[in-house]
């Protein structure tokens, strides 16, 4: 099986376009959609690519992607290795297929399906552990940010992956998404300026663990990114690419915005 242009030792200081299907997807669908990335994507090699399929299109995503640098992952992982939890999915069972990627405490996961902070530094530690690369999503509600507190709910959701995992090289291997919950789905954008403010907290949290740490670290912005909206935020210093929804479902907007996000790198 081929590794995928060295993502097992993650480079460093690469943007990234990481696209989240969520539940959405066919067969027939996921296959148009990749064959149109596949077939455009190289043109833009600044940056890593990556797609989040459901738990039932991995397979897909192998066959398609196995032997392209176009990397793939899922959208959730177990803090279990095996046993009795049914309909939950392994770190080994990801591995199996292939996958080097996953997304750790989505809101849709966070606020979906009650995932404290505590059980989503546990999936990332289990994803670390499996030298897999966990995409570790964080993010405030809309009344969070109207009470003033967009700061201190993104750093106590950190702190529980920092104060679980606390070897910065391993830390290292994993990215950052800040989310918005407020932008997710809505059409509403945090303003550039928002954004950069709590990816510049991000990172400064970071540096007070180790300064390698916080000065590497590719942390994304997700939430409603558009072509239209992703060169405002690709100039902001801390914004290391994008955690991409809908616009990820349609090739030419995921192109696009890759194409954008591959001018500044």
């Amino acid at each position: 099986m081929t590794c995928h242009h060295c993502q097992c030792q993650k480079i460093r200081n690469r943007k990234v376009i990481a696209g989240n299907w969520k539940m959405n997807g066919d067969k027939a669908s996921n296959k148009i959609l990749l064959e149109t990335v596949l077939a455009s994507y190289e043109k833009y090699n600044k940056i890593d690519w990556i797609v989040l399929a459901p738990f039932v299109y991995v397979s897909q995503c192998e066959k398609l992607l196995d032997m392209s640098h176009l990397g793939y992952g899922a959208q959730d992982i177990s803090e279990n290795a095996n046993g009795a939890f049914t309909g939950d999915i392994s770190a080994g069972m990801l591995k199996d297929f292939g996958c080097h990627y996953v997304l750790t405490g989505h809101s849709e996961r966070r606020h979906g399906h009650g995932e404290t902070n505590e059980l989503v530094a546990k999936k990332t530690k289990t994803a670390l552990e499996a030298e897999m690369i966990p995409i570790l999503c964080v993010g405030e509600t809309l009344e969070e940010r109207e009470a003033n507190q967009t700061l201190t709910v993104v750093s106590e959701q950190l702190k529980a992956v920092l104060n679980l995992v606390k070897d910065p090289a391993v830390l290292s291997k994993m990215i950052i998404a800040y989310e918005p919950v407020w932008a997710i789905g809505t059409g509403k954008v945090a303003t550039p300026e928002q954004a950069q403010e709590v990816h510049a907290a991000i990172r400064h949290q970071l540096k007070q663990m180790d300064q390698t740490l916080g000065a590497k670290m590719q942390i994304l912005y997700g939430g409603s990114v558009k072509p239209d909206n992703a060169e405002s935020l690709f100039k902001m210093p801390d914004i290391d690419g994008a955690l991409i929804g809908g616009a990820s479902l349609k090739a030419e907007q995921f192109l696009k915005i890759g194409e954008i996000c591959n001018q500044f790198s």
